[in-house]
């Protein structure tokens, strides 16, 4: 009997994987949403500062706090329009999406690894539109949607999505995001 524990006992330590093999497969799983980002052709944009007197993030505890920003393209210049009177309904998709990716490149600068993201908890969606404009969360969709496409289901979040008789530049769009991060 004693033989027999013996044996399962070393049959089983035999078959347990080593310290170096977890090592491997944990760095693969690094840079997670990097290698995400690569596959959706997207590449972050330099970050820059401010238009006004407030920073682009604020952490407090393991909660990150991502300032409204609006959808800078790369030459610096924004997206302006009015969904409902000079812009359709993709444009404003497209805007939404584009500060999604420009609010992943403050996260990155914030945290210095995306990797660090626990979960996406809170976005506000502004939309500039007419008073009867009706397709606010289509139009914030851009956004939502890169995130879940980016994190998975850490990217869900709890979302509102507003009409604006306007909004600052005359920008199409401006979205604020609150997550949450890895102490």
């Amino acid at each position: 009997m004693k033989n027999l524990f013996f044996i399962s006992l070393f049959a089983f330590v035999s078959c347990t994987p080593s310290v170096n093999t977890e090592k491997k497969d944990s760095l693969t799983e690094e840079h997670k949403v990097e290698k995400q980002l690569e596959k959706l052709g997207i590449q972050l944009p330099a970050i820059t500062p401010p238009v006004a007197n407030y920073v682009s993030a604020v952490r407090s505890g393991n909660m990150l706090y991502i300032s409204g920003a609006g959808p800078k393209q790369k030459d610096g210049t924004y997206i302006i329009g009015r969904l409902g009177d000079s812009m359709e309904l993709e444009q404003g998709y497209a805007a939404a999406r584009l500060i999604a990716i420009n609010h992943l490149a403050v996260i990155k600068n914030e945290l210095g690894d995306l990797d660090k993201v626990k979960r996406i908890v809170k976005v506000l969606g502004m939309v500039n539109a007419t008073a009867d404009f009706k397709y606010h969360p289509k139009v914030i969709n851009g956004y939502s949607d890169l995130m879940v496409e980016v994190f998975g289901q850490k990217g869900k979040h709890a979302r509102s999505a507003v009409g604006m008789v306007s909004l600052p530049m005359g920008i199409a769009v401006e979205v604020e995001m609150i997550l949450e991060v890895e102490e």
